[in-house]
């Protein structure tokens, strides 16, 4: 991690001064040894082979040689038949660093990167979806839900790693997708379009023009996670995301002299008032491709503003604990992921994943049931409410 201020910043305009804090490609990763179920391999302090959904330090493997595998904590080793076409262990990137090294930096500043976590390969897919990168002559498909578009999306969203950090960060298992998983494609700024201006996520959304917003000072229970997945590298010249790294702590709505998303939303503002704030108490995470940035929702940022030619995109998660009402209904998007041909391709703990994080429940009469949008109602209020206002 290397954290600096632009070495061009004082030939830049006041809107580009932020400092940046740079990921670069990690040398070498863990390895998961993962079983066809998609569960990981590790063993117990009594030196038993343990088989598990939760990717922590147990899950983590150190290649030794070719096929073979020594396991973090135990010091076992394992080897993996390479020349097995269909192994019943098969090895899987991990993280960079283990997993307790990210929680503790999460817990103690709001925020984590990990470094290209994802596989080049699914990076690739992902990009092919958002149509960026080596896929920017594509048309992106603004009708089918991405989640149906590639099972490279379902398998990034069910990340296990950064899942197990967010469980633990939030103190509970139950933990859910505030709204389907969207790709956010920045292109170059023209300089007069309408920009984010600087606000928190979902269930906070202080600084944003929304209903509900949750009352400030939560203090020590947090309500959400924001997971940024670099689906093209994060770049502050390319439009990275700009935060206040830490501002969680604060506990409160970003100033309103940094241009909130409320002015911002107002048609005109930025020719009137320029960009929103881009100074030196900004911070810019640099970070490669198919790396995951996680943040506490409560951290104040916005959008960055992309500066070249090049597309750039995210894929957006807004987790939240499963007793949060979500912010938009995710069953039509759920529904659609099953019956494309890409739910198929998804191994069992990928599939559950997706279900308990995209699948709203309650407890009722007899067992479990969906929540779901309701059309008719939702025709109904929309109708009240013309009738109020008119």
């Amino acid at each position: 991690m290397l954290r600096m201020h632009n070495p061009d910043s004082f030939a830049e305009p006041v809107s580009f001064q932020e400092c940046v804090t740079r990921f670069e490609k990690p040398t070498q990763h863990y390895q998961l040894l993962v079983t066809q179920d998609g569960e990981f391999v590790g063993f117990d302090d009594a030196g038993n082979r343990t088989i598990s959904r939760v990717a922590d330090d147990n899950a983590m493997w150190e290649c030794m040689a070719t096929g073979t595998y020594q396991h973090v904590c135990s010091g076992n080793r394992h080897h993996v038949d390479t020349s097995n076409p269909q192994p019943t262990i098969r090895v899987e990137r991990g993280p960079e660093k283990l997993p307790s090294y990210y929680l503790d930096f999460l817990q103690r500043n709001g925020w984590v990167c990990l470094t290209s976590i994802l596989p080049p390969s699914l990076v690739d897919d992902m990009q092919r979806v958002a149509c960026t990168d080596g896929y920017a002559d594509l048309k992106f498909d603004r009708e089918t839900p991405v989640l149906a578009q590639s099972p490279a999306i379902a398998r990034t969203a069910a990340e296990p790693v950064s899942l197990w950090l967010v469980r633990q960060y939030l103190k509970t298992d139950d933990i859910v997708c505030a709204h389907a998983p969207g790709l956010a494609i920045l292109d170059k700024d023209d300089g007069e379009r309408m920009v984010q201006g600087w606000h928190t996520d979902y269930p906070y959304h202080w600084g944003v023009p929304a209903q509900g917003q949750v009352p400030v000072a939560t203090g020590m229970t947090g309500l959400g996670i924001q997971r940024n997945v670099c689906v093209s590298d994060f770049t502050k010249i390319g439009g990275a995301t700009a935060l206040k790294l830490g501002s969680h702590v604060q506990d409160c709505s970003p100033p309103e002299d940094w241009g909130t998303a409320t002015a911002h939303a107002q048609p005109g503002y930025r020719s009137t008032h320029g960009l929103p704030y881009g100074g030196i108490k900004a911070d810019i995470v640099e970070a490669p491709g198919g790396s995951i940035i996680l943040y506490d929702s409560r951290t104040w940022h916005r959008a960055g503003i992309n500066r070249t030619d090049n597309k750039r995109a995210a894929l957006l998660q807004a987790m939240i604990p499963m007793y949060i009402l979500p912010k938009s209904d995710t069953s039509t998007a759920y529904k659609t992921f099953v019956a494309s041909k890409g739910y198929q391709e998804l191994n069992k703990r990928e599939k559950t994943e997706l279900r308990n994080l995209l699948l709203h429940r309650f407890i009722g009469p007899g067992n479990r049931h969906a929540i779901a949008g309701d059309a008719e109602l939702t025709n109904i209020y929309r109708d009240q409410r013309r009738s109020e206002q008119a």
